[in-house]
């Protein structure tokens, strides 16, 4: 299968100009300033790009493939999620991950759902375990994991500084974080730790003290939540000015957030303008997780998070924020599968993945979903259908 999509703006993420983009297969061939198509050559889908922008298939670090939740007893757990949900929020890559419960989620059933997820036509890692240490594993360790299932990139979500946590020592920690690197190298992946940073006075204790004590480089972990409160933050502005990578969560209740909660779009540019470094910033959805919603401290009910939200706050970091689009857009692409060493994604060059989001130039909605070369969403809405009749 050919593809050509012609004369659009092109992101890769830095804004290349108005091109042409052809891909074959599951890959891109190549970015042309002009091509001339011979008209009989009719085994050839033209699109016509006037009027959009191509951005790089979006990467989510970060959702509850098989649901999350529970805290709040077994009638708050919340669902899978959906392929159309993925692909409608432009997602063409995911990472799944477990959350509190480790008991009636597990690992097995995970990695069942990243492969029918991938089946259905995106690509999905897993990270193993859960909040808990010790690591609830696959195999009978970490490094097993890491280096002998496919899917399985790194660690988490490990909670810390979280009621919720198992409340491990340093050293514990420190642990998981060695053995999760050694995998890594061992096995030419990531090996991050997905680490869950909660409201506790700890917050980014032990992170900072692995930096400052150890060999272990700060590029090992992706602490997440940094925007739960104004306190945490500010640590992890101080950590991604040394060098460390932050990431924010973009599901929120904009209008009902917690005291010193910050949306992602608007953590974003406080970064920006206290002088931390685009390449160490990413956003993730925290996807089918249970998010609280509170008015005035008062518990109103229980939401879920939502993947819409991860392009949604990249969205509102251009257009309310005047964040250009080739520093925004890497948070979601190029920044994250640097961090994860996903070397095919994130990018539009040659040779590439042919992972792809088409926007209308105008709203910035979005238009085109292409995953792997395949065209899954037109006109904002996914062309996959089930199997179950």
């Amino acid at each position: 299968m050919i593809t050509v999509i012609e004369d659009i703006k092109v992101y890769n993420p830095k804004y290349l100009g108005i091109k042409t983009i052809v891909l074959v297969g599951n890959k891109i061939e190549g970015i042309y300033d002009k091509l001339k198509i011979p008209e009989d050559f009719i085994e050839i889908k033209r699109i016509n790009g006037v009027g959009k922008i191509c951005l790089p298939g979006f990467i989510d670090s970060h959702v509850h493939i098989i649901g999350g939740g529970g805290e709040g007893g077994f009638r708050t757990r919340t669902k899978e999620i959906d392929i159309k949900e993925l692909i409608e929020a432009g997602i063409t890559s995911v990472v799944g991950c477990l959350g509190t419960d480790s008991v009636c989620r597990n690992m097995e059933t995970l990695l069942a759902k990243a492969n029918a997820l991938e089946e259905d036509g995106i690509t999905v890692y897993c990270y193993t375990g859960s909040y808990d240490i010790p690591i609830k594993t696959v195999t009978d360790s970490i490094k097993k994991d890491v280096m002998l299932i496919e899917k399985i990139i790194g660690v988490g979500e490990v909670a810390l500084s979280d009621h919720r946590s198992t409340q491990p020592t340093y050293d514990e920690f420190l642990r998981v974080v060695a053995e999760t690197r050694v995998a890594g190298l061992l096995s030419g992946k990531a090996g991050v730790i997905n680490v869950h940073l909660g409201d506790g006075k700890m917050g980014l204790e032990y992170i900072v003290k692995m930096i400052e004590e150890t060999e272990i480089p700060s590029t090992q972990i992706l602490p997440t939540h940094l925007n739960r409160n104004k306190d945490l933050l500010d640590e992890g502005l101080r950590y991604a000015k040394k060098g460390g990578y932050i990431d924010l969560t973009t599901s929120s209740d904009p209008k009902h957030l917690e005291p010193g909660e910050m949306r992602a779009s608007e953590a974003l540019e406080y970064l920006l303008n206290k002088g931390v470094k685009i390449d160490n910033i990413t956003f993730s959805s925290d996807g089918n997780g249970s998010m609280p919603v509170f008015d005035k401290g008062k518990l109103l009910g229980l939401g879920i998070c939502s993947v819409t939200s991860l392009y949604g706050e990249v969205k509102e970091a251009v257009k309310n924020y005047n964040i250009p689009m080739e520093t925004a857009i890497k948070v979601i692409t190029s920044n994250v599968s640097r961090i994860l060493k996903l070397e095919n994604k994130g990018t539009i060059e040659m040779g590439k993945d042919a992972d792809l989001v088409i926007v209308d130039d105008e709203n910035l909605e979005i238009n085109i979903v292409i995953a792997n070369g395949n065209i899954v969403v037109e006109n904002g809405k996914a062309i996959i259908e089930s199997i179950f009749v």
